[in-house]
């Protein structure tokens, strides 16, 4: 039984009979908005699907991607999550659900089909849910997770673009107006704005537009610069909270180990503080979107163990500071095949055990951004173009988003996105004798009842579900 909508209240995010509700909970990446580490492909969701469909035809891809997102969250996902004590579930979506960039502002109400019930799902088990548009018109952000195809985020160079988004969230808005299980909407995933300003313009624009169809609803606000940076945001906009992600890169290959030295923790708050500062400053509701390590293959790394109780140990330490300052958090992620969630692919299911070989073509070839591996092979040919750029080209160094490298920038263009897209036809492939029968068996390698259990992840998260009062 719901106690109605949520509102924010100052600092705190409260229900209708005036209760404290602290949201906190996982995000289901990979679902309506797939990423290529969460399920294995290379490149874009986009070139994914259209290398299925000239592989499998239209039929047997259709019904393979409905099968995909109706076993990837079943009312068993939602019984599990909330025997954890968990109570909120980020959905990340891509507004091509929703609409053709061939036929705009054309609404697709097949789009809602896995949303509405996961949605229902969640609040059978009191699961709130926030609705993310984690790709938008155009790319609002240079990453693969934006689904554009490239690392040029033309959503901010366009307002045609901001405008469909605009209107699509308007019809969102008019179809979840009146369910308070919703706890909102989060109108941008990791927004990349170079000039900082239209962000908080574009924030500007829209509340008043879904506020018109839909007075209820929390707004969930990222910051810039992947949800790190406040710049020209100047003030708070009515019943919303404004949003951070608190990746630490302890929790990856590429990054220090976590030794639990006061140092390295000291570091994990200041970092945070220096992210909320605009949320402290005006007194607003500060909510961590996504956060979290990824784990380490026993498969593939003879230390595995070792790692993995470092990056349950940062995770720890991370939520600790989360439970010091009281804030909603949403961990990154539920379900994948192995890198990263609460819950993965069995290395014996179909899916895996198809995809194996390709998957080690991806490690040596750094063809994922998220969680690879340090490789002598590929560093052998960017480095040395990246320090040629960066002789000649200081200002190159200087491109946003700043936080990239030379490198970062480089590998993102070439290896993640040139080279990974003219894979896709070969990770089709590993499909194209498959009968109905097998894509539905490999679709089902994605249900609760054939995944495994990260327990020490989920041990932690369900320690830390309600915070502890200071």
């Amino acid at each position: 039984m719901s106690n109605g909508y949520l509102r924010v209240e100052g600092e705190k995010v409260i229900d209708e009979k005036g209760n404290t509700v602290i949201l906190r909970g996982a995000g289901l990446g990979g679902w309506m908005n797939m990423e290529n580490f969460i399920t294995g492909y290379p490149g874009h969701e986009f070139q994914h699907r259209a290398a299925m469909l000239q592989v499998l035809g239209k039929e047997k891809q259709e019904f393979f991607f409905d099968k995909f997102l109706e076993y990837f969250f079943m009312e068993d996902d939602a019984k599990f999550f909330a025997s954890l004590g968990l109570n909120c579930i980020r959905l990340p979506f891509n507004y091509r659900h929703f609409e053709d960039d061939m036929n705009p502002r054309v609404l697709k109400e097949s789009g809602f089909k896995h949303l509405d019930r996961v949605i229902d799902l969640c609040a059978k088990y009191n699961i709130y849910t926030i609705l993310d548009m984690h790709a938008l018109p155009g790319g609002q952000n240079p990453d693969w997770h934006s689904d554009s195809g490239s690392k040029y985020a033309a959503f901010w160079d366009h307002k045609d673009f901001q405008d469909r988004a605009i209107w699509l969230w308007e019809e969102i808005a008019k179809h979840y107006k009146s369910n308070p299980w919703v706890a909102g909407y989060n109108p941008i995933n990791e927004p990349c704005d170079e000039l900082h300003y239209r962000l908080p313009a574009f924030y500007d624009r829209i509340e008043p537009k879904i506020r018109a169809i839909d007075p209820h609803h929390i707004l969930w606000l990222d910051g810039n610069t992947f949800a790190m940076e406040w710049k020209h945001f100047e003030h708070v906009l009515p019943n919303a909270a404004y949003s951070i992600h608190d990746y630490a890169a302890m929790g990856f290959p590429t990054g220090e180990r976590f030794k639990g030295i006061p140092e390295q923790i000291s570091s994990l708050e200041r970092t945070f503080l220096r992210k909320v500062a605009f949320m402290q400053t005006h007194k607003v509701v500060a909510w961590n979107g996504e956060f979290g390590p990824v784990y380490s293959d026993p498969r593939m790394d003879s230390n595995a163990a070792e790692i993995n109780q470092e990056r349950y140990n940062l995770l720890g330490a991370q939520l600790k500071i989360y439970d010091k300052y009281q804030i909603p958090w949403s961990i990154w992620l539920y379900k994948d095949i192995g890198v990263q969630g609460m819950i993965y692919t069995d290395p014996d299911s179909l899916w895996n055990k198809t995809i194996q070989p390709f998957l080690e073509k991806k490690r040596r070839l750094q063809l994922d951004s998220w969680g690879k591996y340090p490789s002598p092979e590929i560093a052998s040919v960017i480095d040395p173009l990246a320090k040629f750029i960066d002789e000649v080209c200081p200002e190159a160094a200087n491109t946003y988003p700043t936080p990239w490298n030379t490198q970062r920038h480089l590998a993102r263009a070439v290896m993640e996105t040139f080279m990974a897209q003219a894979f896709a036809i070969e990770f089709a492939g590993l499909f194209k004798d498959f009968s109905m029968e097998e894509l539905d068996e490999a679709a089902k390698s994605f249900r609760f009842n054939r995944c495994v259990q990260r327990k020490g992840l989920n041990k932690i998260m369900s320690e830390h579900a309600k915070g502890r009062e200071q």
